[in-house]
């Protein structure tokens, strides 16, 4: 946990998510504007739950104050096998850095697991933004359908020791 300044000067909390916290994640993801029109199936129904927060490493981006913040964003990275299994940031906070807070969070804590990679499927509209926060391409994951009848790209994120 910590607290960082954003790009524009605003005061961020990372820290582990907690069951509370469940709704507003669940609305972040249902709510995003990345998943509107041909991509709002692969979002529609779905619940972040206490008991997804229980099981998987999950961390949330929030504004000012630790408990009470706005969420900006955030990211569940699972270690067995090792996958960034989501990762969002509001719609009104991208643009500001958050989202390679984020990351460089999950490389942190990745590297505390002990792990030297993270596979990442990307959603088509976000494939811009991991390249720049330096994820590598290494193939395509095939469409799922119903919910996702769409291929997506695939990444990883080498994780160096320090």
């Amino acid at each position: 946990m910590g607290s960082r300044t954003s790009p524009v000067g605003q005061s961020i909390t990372i820290r582990r998510t907690v069951a509370r916290d469940a709704r507003r994640l669940t609305r972040l993801v249902r709510g995003s504007g990345a998943y509107q029109g041909q991509y709002a199936s692969a979002v529609a129904g779905y619940r972040v739950g206490p008991d997804y927060i229980e099981a998987h490493r999950s961390f949330v981006a929030v504004d000012g104050a630790e408990d009470g913040g706005r969420v900006l964003g955030f990211y569940s990275l699972v270690l067995a096998p090792p996958e960034l299994d989501l990762l969002f940031v509001a719609d009104e906070a991208q643009g500001r850095g958050i989202g390679r807070m984020l990351v460089e969070h999950m490389q942190a804590e990745a590297r505390a697991a002990g792990l030297d990679r993270v596979r990442v499927v990307s959603h088509l509209p976000a494939e811009d933004f991991y390249h720049r926060v330096g994820a590598v391409r290494t193939g395509t994951a095939r469409a799922t359908p119903p919910a996702v009848p769409w291929d997506r790209p695939e990444f990883e994120f080498r994780i160096p020791a320090r």
